[in-house]
């Protein structure tokens, strides 16, 4: 260690608490530890259809393919949760439902990348990265020490919970590492008992095939039948494991304004009813627009087909003529179910 890396470490340190993060933490650059797990569990198919995962497979193995000479990654945390946000909201993660944390995220993220050049020298590359980079970043900042991966496979910090984003800086300068946190889950089996659909294999592997958080934001098309009754409860996301992780009892809420709800969420049948200029319009800059006019459509119409509610029938059977025909099913479904429990 030199003082010359020390000073550098505490700068970029003191630049990332300045600019709104949570937390950061230093750690090594170098493969990734788990980067052989990451393989298995994409040739067993849990990725389901997250393709880019496995298009990108080799360079999330080594920062160093990203940023040749990497030496150092800083991990940062800026947390999101928990609020007492408007009741509308609850079938949404607490994640999404205020701004789109990559455009928070991104300029803090280059904030850094600025003081390690300024303070650092010309010669001191760098990159941020979020979770659209092709890196294992909850890998990069376990190794950090800012958290631990839980069983529910979310990063978790002592004090902090796992209601954080991840952000990562990948930089050839050699900064001072913090260090692993301890793993303090123990015995605890709180989050994959509460699953709803029993994604999790074991701990630490998730099946996202059948993880509700990905059916509902990435899957396109039909939701298989044996999941459909398992999305009465979220619209968009799932926090089931998170809600129940006894670290998350005295989660700190979120200090980000822009992470809030600005207004109450549409009603489902408004939400089935959106045309894409009205998707587009609502959800501009807010991250449910990951799950698309048809899937969110499609969501809702299974949503109101849970619930049983005879009042969505009209508006389902319009969606019976939706121009997309996952939503047209979708709609089909709940109708049909509708009639089953006799509601119309």
């Amino acid at each position: 260690m030199t003082l010359t890396a020390l000073a550098l470490t505490e700068a970029v340190k003191a630049r990332a608490l300045e600019v709104g993060f949570d937390r950061v933490a230093v750690g090594p650059a170098g493969p990734a530890e788990h980067a052989d797990r990451f393989e298995a569990w994409l040739e067993a198919g849990y990725a389901g259809g997250m393709d880019y995962l496995s298009r990108t497979r080799v360079e999330r193995g080594d920062p160093e393919r990203l940023l040749p000479g990497c030496r150092s990654v800083v991990a940062v945390a800026l947390a999101y949760g928990p609020r007492e946000d408007d009741p509308s909201w609850a079938a949404v993660s607490r994640y999404a439902r205020g701004g789109d944390y990559h455009d928070l995220m991104r300029p803090r993220l280059a904030a850094l990348v600025d003081v390690l050049r300024e303070a650092g020298g010309s010669s001191i590359s760098s990159r941020a990265a979020v979770d659209t980079s092709a890196v294992l970043e909850r890998d990069l900042a376990a190794r950090a020490g800012l958290g631990w991966i839980g069983k529910n496979t979310n990063l978790i910090a002592v004090g902090t919970g796992s209601y954080f984003f991840i952000g990562t800086v990948l930089t050839t300068a050699a900064l001072v590492a913090d260090g692993p946190a301890a793993d303090h889950c123990g015995t605890c089996t709180a989050c994959l008992d509460a699953c709803p659909t029993d994604a999790f294999i074991g701990p630490w592997v998730l099946d996202a095939r059948r993880c509700l958080a990905y059916l509902t934001i990435e899957h396109r098309g039909d939701v298989p039948d044996e999941w459909k009754p398992s999305m009465g409860d979220w619209l968009f996301g799932c926090d089931v494991c998170q809600e129940v992780c006894p670290w998350n009892r005295k989660a700190p809420p979120a200090r980000e304004s822009a992470l809030a709800p600005s207004a109450p969420l549409p009603s489902l049948t408004a939400l089935l009813e959106m045309d894409e200029a009205a998707f587009r319009a609502r959800f501009r800059g807010s991250a449910m627009s990951r799950a698309k006019r048809a899937g969110l459509a499609r969501n809702a119409a299974l949503m109101l087909g849970h619930r049983g509610d005879p009042a969505a029938a009209p508006a389902l059977r319009r969606a019976l003529d939706d121009p997309d025909a996952g939503v047209r099913r979708a709609a089909a479904w709940s109708l049909a179910r509708l009639e089953l429990l006799g509601r119309f």
